[in-house]
């Protein structure tokens, strides 16, 4: 007997054919992926730069001797990906590797610098502040001095900056008429009160302090007149101090304004400052203000009191000194001292 195709039959068999092919869909689906993630392996080249950080210093047991070194040269390398920096007057080094480098993969590290043993490191990519300690070359052969030791005590450090003073010269008083006529409509025409329904006028006086000398705390207040319809407009002294000029705004009656200020007369002069360095071994070490000039350090060697100007060339007969400049431009200096000579208590 032939099948019977009805509507009911129809759509069953259509259910089931879309059920076979959504099943085939969703199990070449779970194929393929399975076979990518089999195939795929993160390439080094695609990761993001890597980035190291870390400090320099000079290899000791007492810590307050590890000195930061500038000038050493850092080179990391991680297979293929490489990176390289100088460390900073703090010692501080920033290399960023590239092409990038798996998180935990490890790196090795090698600081070199001309009065330093060679260093080599391996450490791990990231999430690591590195300190590398170096042993200084010098300190395996010491020099031995030829005669007697000379004594170096009774160090002061010296330096000035500059100071301003002001001194008062006296002080500015002064009025200024407002003159107006109160309830004239302002019709439009400027001035006008603040809030645009009466006629107003501005007036205004100039002050000069006179040459090398400056306003200080100017003030400015109505005394006469209806004052409860005026307004301060401007109040300004000049960028060297020298005028000063206001203006008053006024929409009723005639008023009148005080104007006082203090006249000073700037002086810079010079302020000498001492200080005392620390010393630590062989070495002292004392840091300066931005604006220190005129460095000098006054000691006593063999019993002799000197005072020695520093210049740019920072020369010492007895010691070699260094100094670093901060971002703020803070100078550090630290002055070892040279052979035959030694620090001493004063006696």
């Amino acid at each position: 007997m032939p099948e019977i195709y009805t509507p009911e039959v129809v759509r069953q068999s259509s259910r089931r054919k879309l059920a076979i092919w959504a099943g085939v869909v969703v199990a070449s689906l779970a194929c393929g992926a399975a076979l990518f993630l089999k195939l795929y392996h993160p390439k080094s080249h695609l990761l993001p730069p890597s980035a190291l950080e870390g400090s320099v210093l000079k290899n000791d047991e007492d810590t307050q001797k590890q000195q930061p070194i500038a000038d050493v040269q850092v080179v990391a390398t991680s297979g293929t990906s490489t990176g390289e920096a100088k460390s900073n007057e703090m010692g501080f080094f920033h290399i960023v590797m590239r092409p990038g480098v798996p998180k935990g993969a490890p790196v090795t590290l090698s600081f070199r610098h001309p009065d330093y043993k060679p260093l080599d490191l391996e450490e791990i990519s990231r999430d690591r502040l590195l300190v590398a300690r170096l042993n200084p070359l010098h300190e395996m052969n010491p020099v031995v001095p030829r005669g007697p030791v000379v004594d170096v005590t009774n160090i002061v450090i010296r330096y000035s900056i500059q100071t301003t003073t002001a001194a008062n010269t006296g002080s500015a008083v002064r009025t200024f008429q407002v003159a107006n006529i109160g309830n004239v409509p302002c019709a439009g025409v400027f001035p006008c009160s603040p809030d645009g329904k009466w006629r107003a006028t501005i007036g205004s006086i100039t002050l000069d302090a006179g040459p090398g000398n400056q306003f200080q705390n100017a003030r400015v207040s109505c005394i006469s007149g209806p004052c409860a319809f005026t307004r301060v407009e401007s109040n300004t002294v000049s960028d060297n101090g020298r005028r000063m000029e206001v203006a008053a705004l006024n929409w009723s009656d005639t008023t009148t304004f005080l104007v006082e200020a203090e006249v000073v007369h700037p002086m810079v002069s010079d302020l000498n400052l001492d200080l005392y360095p620390v010393i630590f071994g062989q070495a002292l070490n004392f840091n300066l203000p931005p604006a220190a000039q005129g460095l000098s350090i006054e000691a006593t060697v063999n019993t002799e009191p000197i005072v020695y100007p520093i210049g740019p060339n920072l020369c010492l007969t007895w010691a070699d000194c260094k100094v670093s400049v901060a971002k703020d431009q803070t100078k550090s200096y630290r002055c070892e001292l040279k052979p035959g000579y030694r620090f001493a208590s004063a006696q």
